[in-house]
């Protein structure tokens, strides 16, 4: 064993179970692990507030889970690891691949000048089930279409990498204590104002919370998925996303828990449709990999002339849940009270936001890397370039969810509204998700006064849709 030390650069790998990297390291010898906070190369893609809070409390959690031997450091990579090198007298490098464009031409240039000094660097895939370069189409190039990229290309390529366990020994170095590193709190990730304590309700990050959350969602979420999923008010999502995004828990590590489920011969139908939406995990990252411009530029070069509207006032009540339709504000005020949204509304308050508001997606995109605790560049960008139809196998920019039938189908008993919108709880589920139909007596039974206690519809739903189909027909007869 080499008596040089090795670094282990932790990104969003922030575990010590099948940690390839990591692993790889401590096979090396010694281990100088190290995380850096990197807002220089970011740019616009800096972490908003939500991801800055759950930052903060998994660095804690790794910080704990090494025995508090995390070094952690703010500024530029290209910059610090050279430092570190020369201080320790490392000799290799290793780190679990990114794939968000500003980060892969960091590491890519970090890696060609260590390897120019003679550094060798060792990096591995710890975030996804396959590269994106390896799933292609029979002519080389790459899918744009999930379907036939989760189950022609993913399902026909070969099986997952299976998970690594934990190293069985770590050996932190113990040299100098003058690295010019931090405390995490000097990161300065917490927010300033206080709302994250409502956030700090619902989650444990970290690999041991991690590790908790995947075994009560297949014990007591997997059966009845398929279905369940789609209803708010149940406990049939994984709730693994963010765990996911900062590499808490690897997608291997969910893959194989749920696969095992199905060699038992249980729930193949429900654990098969997890495994898909591990896929579209995947597929967002290839579009992204192969799209790099996909947060910002639409797949479909049609929608750059389609006719967004400018309006702070509807955008504000959006953000804010007062948009006068219950089942669209209370997702949002699910968004800023939790930090999560389920999926299922998602896609409705999406598709009323580029739809029936008409406002442009960048603006939904940004609010929710702001608020979400999972909020993924490549994630977030393929499902708001597909639920406003300029994506790759986008829903069509015509189908628009309308959101009183869609409460009325999804939370008919209304439990999920009511627990968001106290001011509504009264309501009978009749009158729920459209009391501006509610008799006069009805409203004040439950104590609600539209625009008083509750807004008025800032649009009407039939009008705004015909008006979003009309400027549709004008960019496709522009085309």
């Amino acid at each position: 064993m080499k008596s040089s030390p090795s670094i282990h650069w932790f990104r969003q790998d922030l575990r010590l179970s099948d940690n390839p990297a990591f692993s790889a390291a401590c096979d090396a010898g010694v281990v100088l692990p190290v995380y850096i906070l990197d807002d220089d190369n970011a740019g616009p893609d800096r972490m908003g507030s939500a991801s800055r809070w759950w930052l903060h409390q998994s660095l804690c959690a790794l910080n704990a889970d090494l025995g508090g031997k995390l070094r952690v450091f703010r500024g530029d990579p290209l910059e610090i690891i050279p430092t570190l090198i020369k201080a320790s007298g490392a000799d290799l490098v290793c780190w679990n691949r990114c794939y968000e464009p500003w980060r892969i031409a960091r590491d890519t240039a970090l890696k060609a000048g260590l390897e120019e000094s003679g550094i060798a660097v060792q990096s591995c895939n710890g975030s996804l089930l396959w590269e994106p370069w390896d799933i292609k189409k029979g002519d080389g190039t790459p899918y744009k279409v999930f379907t036939p990229y989760f189950r022609r290309g993913c399902l026909s390529a070969p099986s997952p990498r299976i998970p690594l366990p934990a190293p069985g020994r770590f050996e932190a170095w113990s040299g100098s204590d003058h690295l010019g590193d931090v405390n995490v709190d000097d990161l300065g990730l917490m927010p300033a104002e206080d709302w994250h304590q409502q956030i700090a309700r619902h989650w444990t990050p970290g690999e041991v919370g991690a590790a908790k959350r995947l075994d009560y969602f297949i014990n007591r979420g997997l059966a009845g998925y398929k279905e369940g999923r789609n209803f708010p008010a149940q406990p049939h999502t994984s709730r693994l996303s963010a765990h996911l995004h900062w590499g808490e828990i690897s997608p291997n590590q969910a893959w194989y828990a749920v696969c095992d489920i199905m060699d038992s011969g249980g729930l193949e139908v429900d654990a098969d449709n997890f495994l898909s939406e591990l896929g579209w995990r995947e597929f967002s990252y290839s579009l992204l990999f192969h799209c790099p411009d996909l947060p910002r530029q639409n797949l479909q070069p049609k929608f750059d002339h389609f006719p967004w509207e400018q309006n702070v006032d509807h955008l504000s009540r959006w953000q804010n849940g007062q948009t006068g339709y219950p089942i669209v504000d209370a997702a949002m005020r699910e968004l800023r009270q939790t930090g999560y949204m389920h999926n299922r509304l998602r896609m409705v308050v999406g598709s009323f936001l580029v739809k029936n508001l008409r406002l442009h997606w960048h603006q939904g995109e940004a609010w929710f890397w702001d608020c979400l605790v999972d909020a993924d560049l490549a994630s977030n960008s393929a499902s708001w370039q597909w639920i406003a139809g300029c994506g790759a196998d986008a829903a069509p920019y015509f189908r628009v969810f309308n959101p009183v039938t869609q409460g009325q189908k999804f939370d008919g008993d209304g439990s999920f509204t009511r627990h968001f919108l106290p001011e509504l709880s009264e309501l009978p589920a009749k009158y729920l998700f459209n009391p501006w139909e509610a008799p006069p007596e009805i409203l004040a039974a439950a104590g609600v006064e539209l625009g008083v206690t509750y807004p008025r519809p800032i649009v009407d739903v039939k009008l705004s849709r015909e008006a979003a189909l009309a400027a549709f027909a004008s960019l496709r007869q522009a085309s």
